[in-house]
Order: C-alpha cells, then sequence, then structure tokens
C-alpha cells in the first residue's frame, strides 16, 4: 500500500505522479513527482479563456495541494518556456516559493516576465545547461534535448531509487529544427538502455498519423509566399516560435523587404533569443513606427495575434486602430500558425475583417507554411521504441488525445497504461500503475488585479449576469408600511423605450407583494427582502422569459 494513501506524504520505496494541470486538457500544465517525503514540481503553466469567461483572459491550475505542502517541495524544473509551461509564476510563484530551475534561454524569457512583478527579484532562478543535470535531493534530474516550436525543450530524466521517470514536456522528431539543436537520440537510447520505470508523455497529435514535419520545410515554403506577394505582407505566428520568427526574417531578406515586428511579445521573445545566442545572422529588425514611412513592397510585418486575440497587434490592424501599422487592399496577411481549439470564432472574426479590407490571406491550407511542435503517431512510436518504459502515461491532451495515445502505446507493447487526470495521484512501481488518492485540483482566473476560483461566486454571478441581465429594487418602509413608490433598476433587459412601463410593472409587484404580508411577517426584514426579491424576479421572467439575479435594498425610517 503506498504510504501517501495513508499519511500523504510519499514514502521512501515509492515514485508517485501528481498532476494539477495539463491532463484531459491541452495548457496549465502543473505536475508533481513524489518520493521519500519530497516533492518536485515540473512545469507551471496557464491557459487562455475561449471566450466563455467574461472579464478572464488566464486561467492557470489550483495550486493549493503543493501550497500546503510546500515545506516538502524542493523545487520547480521547467521544460521549456511557453506560456502553458512557465506563464503561472509570475502569478502565483509567491504562493509556493520554491527555487526554479531552467535552461538560458527559458531562464531569460521567465526573468523578463518576473521583472513585472512585486516578487520578481526574490525568486532563484537557477540556469541549467543544455544536457545538464542537477541533484535536488532525493531526486536527481537529467535534461535530454528535444525539438519543439521554441528553442531549448527538454525532456526530464527524474532519477530515484524506486525507478527512473522520463517526463517528455512539448517534443518532436525535427530533422532541421533551424533554431537550436536536434533531438539528442543518443542520450534517448541510452536513457532507455539504463531503464526508465514510467514515461509521462505529450498525447497533442496522437490522433494525427505520420510525422509532423519540419520547420526547414516551412522555412522554403515561406520564403516562396513572401516572394510571390505584392504590397505590404504581414506574418502572423506565435511570438515565442523563434525559429518561424528567423523564417519569416529571412523570407523579408530573401524578397528585398525589411521585417519589422509588431507586438510587444514579439520584442520581448527576440530579445531573449538574441540574448542567449540565437538569431544571430538576421537583418536588424525595424520598429513598427518605421514602417509607415517605407514603400509598401519594401516592408514585412512580423505579427502578434494568429489566434485572433482581441488585443494582439494584427487584430487592432484589422480594426484599423493600430498606431502605425495599416493594411490596405492589395496587401497580404499569411498565417504561419495553427487554429488551436476553441480560438476558431476569434480567428474567422480576424479572417473576415480583413478581407473586408480587401487583403490577400494566406493559411496553412493554401501553402505548407506551418508545422506542429508536437510529434504525430510515428514520432510516438519512435520514442516507444528507444524508452521502451515499463508504464505510459499519456497527458498534454484532451480525453480523446488521451485515449489514441493509450491504444499507441498498447500497440507498442508498454506493458502498463494510464492516461493522467488532474488530481490523481499515481504510484509507479515495477508491477505497474495505481491510484492511490485523490486531491482537489481546480482553476484559477486572473481577475483583474486578483487571482479568483473560476468556479467561484464571483464568476458565476458574473455568468449569470451576461446571460439574463440584473435588476436592483429599493424598497423604504416605516414599521410595516411601504412610505414611498418601490424603485426598480435593470440592466441588460430592456430597450430604452420600453423600460419605464416595464421597471413599473416589477415596482407594482414589489409592493404587492409587500402589502400582502401579515403584520408580523412585514416586520422581519429578511422576510421582506426575499418576498419583493421573488416577486421581482417572477415579474421579469414573465415579461422577458428571463430569469435575472435580483438584489433588495430594504430601508427602515
Amino acid at each position: 500500500m503506498s504510504k501517501f494513501a495513508s499519511t500523504g506524504i510519499p514514502g521512501d520505496d515509492e515514485v508517485l505522479f501528481l498532476p494539477l494541470g495539463g491532463a484531459g486538457e491541452i495548457g496549465m500544465n502543473l505536475n508533481l513527482y513524489g518520493h521519500a517525503g519530497k516533492w518536485l514540481m515540473v512545469d507551471c503553466g496557464i491557459t487562455f479563456d475561449d471566450g466563455s469567461t467574461p472579464g478572464i483572459d488566464v486561467i492557470m491550475p489550483d495550486p493549493t495541494f503543493i501550497e500546503e505542502n510546500r515545506d516538502n517541495l524542493i523545487g520547480l524544473v521547467l521544460t521549456h518556456a511557453h506560456e502553458d509551461h512557465l506563464g503561472a509564476l509570475p502569478y502565483m510563484w509567491d504562493r509556493f516559493e520554491c527555487p526554479v530551475y531552467a535552461t538560458p534561454f527559458t531562464a531569460a524569457v521567465l526573468r523578463r516576465k518576473l521583472a513585472e512583478t512585486d516578487f520578481g527579484d526574490r525568486v532563484p532562478v537557477i540556469e541549467i545547461p543544455m544536457s545538464g543535470s542537477v541533484d535536488l535531493d532525493p531526486f536527481k534530474v537529467q535534461l535530454i534535448t528535444l525539438t519543439h516550436s521554441i528553442p531549448e525543450p527538454n525532456a526530464l530524466i527524474i532519477s530515484t531509487p524506486a525507478g527512473d521517470i522520463m517526463h517528455t514536456g512539448d517534443w518532436k522528431l525535427d530533422p532541421d529544427p533551424l533554431v537550436g539543436p536536434s533531438t539528442d537520440e543518443k542520450a534517448l537510447i541510452e536513457a532507455g538502455e539504463k531503464g526508465v520505470l514510467a514515461m509521462v508523455c505529450d498525447s497533442t497529435n496522437a490522433m494525427s498519423p505520420g510525422k509532423s514535419g519540419s520547420e526547414g520545410d516551412v522555412r522554403d515554403a515561406l520564403i516562396d509566399v513572401v516572394m510571390n506577394a505584392t504590397g505590404r505582407v504581414a506574418v502572423a505566428c506565435f511570438a515565442s516560435n523563434v525559429a518561424r520568427v528567423e523564417s519569416a526574417a529571412k523570407a523579408a531578406e530573401a524578397a528585398g523587404r525589411h521585417p519589422v515586428l509588431v507586438g510587444r511579445s514579439l520584442h520581448r521573445m527576440v530579445e531573449a533569443a538574441k540574448s542567449t545566442g540565437y538569431l544571430k545572422d538576421l537583418p536588424p529588425f525595424l520598429p513598427d513606427d518605421e514602417a509607415a514611412s517605407l514603400p509598401r513592397d519594401k516592408v514585412l510585418l512580423i505579427c502578434t495575434g494568429s489566434q485572433g486575440e482581441p488585443r494582439a497587434a494584427l487584430t487592432r490592424i484589422a480594426r484599423q486602430d493600430h498606431p502605425f501599422v495599416s493594411l490596405d487592399e492589395g496587401d497580404t496577411v499569411i498565417f504561419s500558425s495553427r487554429e488551436i481549439p476553441g480560438n476558431e470564432v476569434g480567428i474567422g472574426r480576424l479572417q473576415n475583417r480583413l478581407s473586408e479590407l480587401g487583403v490577400h490571406i494566406v493559411t496553412s491550407r493554401d501553402a505548407d507554411i506551418h508545422t506542429s511542435g508536437h510529434p504525430n503517431r510515428d514520432e510516438l512510436a519512435q520514442m516507444y521504441q528507444w524508452i521502451r518504459p515499463k508504464i505510459a502515461i499519456p497527458v498534454h491532451g484532451e480525453y480523446r488525445h488521451l485515449s489514441a495515445h493509450a491504444d499507441l502505446a498498447h500497440s507498442c507493447q508498454v506493458p502498463h497504461v494510464h492516461p493522467g487526470r488532474n488530481g490523481d495521484v499515481l504510484s509507479l512501481t515495477a508491477g505497474g500503475v495505481a491510484v492511490v488518492d485523490e486531491v482537489y485540483t481546480g482553476r484559477l482566473a486572473f481577475d483583474g488585479k486578483r487571482l479568483t476560483p473560476i468556479d467561484g461566486d464571483a464568476i458565476r454571478e458574473r455568468k449569470r449576469m451576461i446571460w439574463n441581465g440584473c435588476a436592483v429594487v429599493s424598497i423604504v418602509m416605516d414599521g410595516k408600511e411601504i412610505v414611498s413608490d418601490a424603485e426598480v433598476t435593470a440592466f441588460g433587459l430592456f430597450e430604452e423605450a420600453e423600460e419605464d412601463e416595464m421597471l413599473d410593472l416589477a415596482a407594482e409587484a414589489a409592493e404587492t407583494a409587500v402589502e400582502r404580508l401579515s403584520g408580523k411577517l412585514a416586520a422581519d426584514d429578511d422576510t421582506v427582502s426575499e418576498t419583493v426579491r421573488v416577486a421581482v424576479r417572477r415579474c421579469l421572467q414573465g415579461l422577458t422569459g428571463k430569469k435575472p439575479p435580483v438584489t433588495v435594498h430594504l430601508h427602515r425610517l
């Protein structure tokens, strides 16, 4: 029996895996490994709201479990610099206050983010060289270089006396990644020969056959598209895809255009890349305020906003409210990215706005200008051939992805397969994998200036108001009698022309409900308030078909 199941503390003879985010979903990765009374955290990321939660842009895992156990948290190791793997740290590092370990580029990106926080100067960010290792007793962590859509992605070999675990992070097998080294196949083969108890592995493309493709091929296609474009050209891509940014700059150079960075996150990522030795052999990037003075056929804009984000550079350009940059009829926008599930509506809205301006749009359906940063089925199979784990734990995917990954792992002759699920405490032993406990896991939303539970009262009430409107009732009583007309104010329910008449009906309903109360009940504030609330809500429902939340203010003289 697992010691954790009875004590809540990892045992000396067991390795535990506990995902608090990123298992059964794409994004918000937060993983814990437990052994000999200690916890090691791997990644701490965010996801972005899909538009279903009003006022919320950023969502992250609730770290309550590890916050309560932070005395036993020995450190956090980051696999790479994507937002869904490190983006939560500027919001909640102070909840667990542990050292953070990362390779140079990832550390450079993180430090720029932490500089904007109140606690950034207190975060110990410790750099590990590529292919390096670090002893975090009782764990030893070795980094193995992989390829992905950002520099310096790493798999982790987490070694303990009870067994070695391979945590892949995000990866693919790209023979020509352009920025950074290729996958360290030798180290992977050596890890497999030594023996891996369990592999916790990326599932994003587990449903996609074949291989994911190479950044080198994308560069060739992008250069071809830019060479044949007229007018001003904009390339929309993820700011973190440094190789794609470099390819866009190379395409600009080949076409006799000046590359221009448009978007704050692009500037930050390029600065981090240059500070760590990348993007050396490129023409200088011009600031966006200089683009307007150049001939249209001499400019290539590299823009954020490929996912239709409302405040991103390309969306502002499409709305024609960017201070420096514009697009006109005959210009071209190249979407060198994929549609992340959930972003289809925003992307469609953006592309419609561009089309209204007469802009020519090129996507990956028109040319091979994008490739995924995640492994397709052939690459997953190759990894299983190298590593040969006793246990496969598919993570980083929705349940359909995890299921497809589990089927593939079975076909690769992995003896034990168990898709990860947030909150499950998995015991990993030579005899297999078992769920030994379950801990609380939830989501936090960054709401204005604070973190709040996404299923808490504030956001739940906000959603109700979005769908149903709301109303406020004021009643003034002297003893048991109403001494002035009730006043009702409603939001999101009526058009201006009908509002006065409708609110008068609601006020009459409130007054009638109070008048029907007996003397004893009319003297009780709670009874009066609840009676008025129910009566006004029923009236408004009858008038609109909606069930708005109603707040009652009762004043007694």
